[in-house]
C-alpha cells in the first residue's frame, strides 16, 4: 500500500529514547552494565496520517516530567512525535519501569529523567 506498517512506530520510538539517553551522556549498554534495565509497561499511540516509504521523518522523544515526579522513582514517562515537514503523523506516550537484571523493579539512577531529542 506504500505506507509504513503501524508495527514499525514503536521501534522508532525506542530508537528515539536511546538517542535521548545518549544526549544525556549515557548509553543503554552502560546502564545494563550497572544492572539498570527498562521495560515498557504502557504504550499509547495515536495515528493521524500515514508515513509513506521514502518519507523524510523526524522522530522526537522527550521525558514527560522528571523521574522524581514518580512516587516510587521506578517509572519514567515519555512523549513522542513523528513529523514529516510540519505535519504531525503520529504521537505516543509510554511508561517505562526500571528493573534490575532479574526483572525486579528498582529505583532508577538520579541522573536520568530529563532532556529531549
Amino acid at each position: 500500500m506504500g505506507v509504513v506498517h503501524h508495527s514499525v512506530y514503536p521501534i522508532w520510538f525506542e530508537l528515539a529514547r536511546t538517542e535521548l539517553l545518549r544526549c544525556q551522556g549515557s548509553a543503554y549498554k552502560d546502564l545494563e552494565a550497572e544492572g539498570v534495565h527498562f521495560v515498557v509497561a504502557r504504550l499509547n499511540m495515536r495515528f493521524r496520517r500515514p508515513a509513506r516509504y521514502d518519507d523524510v521523518l523526524v522522530v522526537r522523544a522527550e521525558v514527560a516530567g522528571h523521574y522524581a515526579n514518580s512516587r516510587s522513582g521506578k517509572t519514567l514517562n515519555h512523549h513522542y512525535s513523528i513529523i514529516r515537514g510540519e505535519e504531525l503523523l503520529a504521537s505516543a506516550e509510554s511508561t517505562l519501569v526500571c528493573v534490575d537484571g532479574g526483572g525486579k523493579p528498582r529505583r532508577m539512577p538520579e541522573y536520568l529523567g530529563h532532556n529531549q531529542t
